[in-house]
């Protein structure tokens, strides 16, 4: 939640930006420099392009269902790299570990065979995951096998399609929205559109925080901060097939921002 009281500083692909909110309760980005920028505002987000965009602000068609409220989590500044928090929140295999007594636990922790597959406009998508959740949400009372769908659709914004605990034939959904700061730095802003199931927005938020706060340190610990993109330069292994998948996709649209390049492999070195 941003204070009208005073101007708020961020920055976006190195830019520094100055965001305030009007008189109105509109909200205005502007450029420390005074250059150009595009901004527009939905989904409880501002988004800023810039330049001139290509095309519009990533579709959220569940947003537009009546029953499923949007719920912003908040924001969580993060030293790493906008690939590397996205690969993370795709990582079926940390789920046992990291997330422990929530989200995996012992002796659940093998990860099954899924699939993944490119998306007909861009990305990838990852179906038929499976994995035993401890507790999956707050409104969960007991642990069960929960269906997963991941999506990433944009280089830096990813969504997961959870089972719902109450409505098992409906599915509860995340989206991860990565603000690159420096090459190096990041901002995450999860977004919720969650089922009703009598659990506050509060509620919801701090469940979602403490699960973020759990992936933090591990991805401030990683090295490098960037993403390395050449096959072979971190070892996979069966359960990273959607990181695999993501890696070559990124380097197929010729991403260079917050990513290790292969042809960079032997300078980074």
């Amino acid at each position: 939640m941003l204070d009208p009281a005073r101007a708020h500083e961020t920055m976006l692909l190195g830019v520094p930006l100055v965001v305030t909110i009007n008189a109105d309760g509109t909200i205005a980005v502007q450029r420390v420099d005074h250059a150009a920028l595009h901004q527009d505002e939905r989904y409880g987000l501002v988004w800023v392009c810039l330049g001139t965009p290509t095309r519009g602000i990533l579709p959220i068609p569940e947003a537009d269902e009546p029953d499923r409220p949007i719920v912003v989590v908040g924001s969580v500044g993060v030293r790493a790299s906008g690939p590397r928090v996205i690969e993370n929140f795709l990582d079926l295999g940390h789920l046992g570990y990291v997330h422990a007594r929530y989200l995996g636990d012992d002796p659940h922790t093998r990860v099954l065979p899924y699939t993944v597959e490119p998306l007909p406009e861009g990305g990838i998508i990852a179906t038929q995951c499976k994995m035993f959740q401890p507790q999956a949400s707050p409104a969960a009372t007991e642990g069960f096998m929960v269906d997963y769908i991941y999506k990433v659709e944009r280089p830096l914004a990813t969504c997961l399609y959870k089972a719902n605990p109450v409505q098992r034939d409906r599915f509860d959904i995340i989206f991860l929205i990565v603000q690159p700061v420096t090459e190096e730095t990041s901002i995450a802003h999860p977004l919720l559109l969650c089922l009703p199931d009598g659990t506050t927005p509060a509620a919801l938020r701090a469940f979602q925080q403490t699960i973020f706060m759990q992936d933090k340190p591990i991805l401030e610990n990683q090295v490098p901060k960037r993403l390395p993109l050449a096959d072979g330069a971190e070892l996979p292994i069966a359960a990273d097939k959607s990181s695999v998948a993501y890696r070559r996709w990124l380097s197929a649209i010729g991403l260079t921002w917050g990513v290790i390049r292969a042809d960079e492999k032997a300078r980074a070195a």
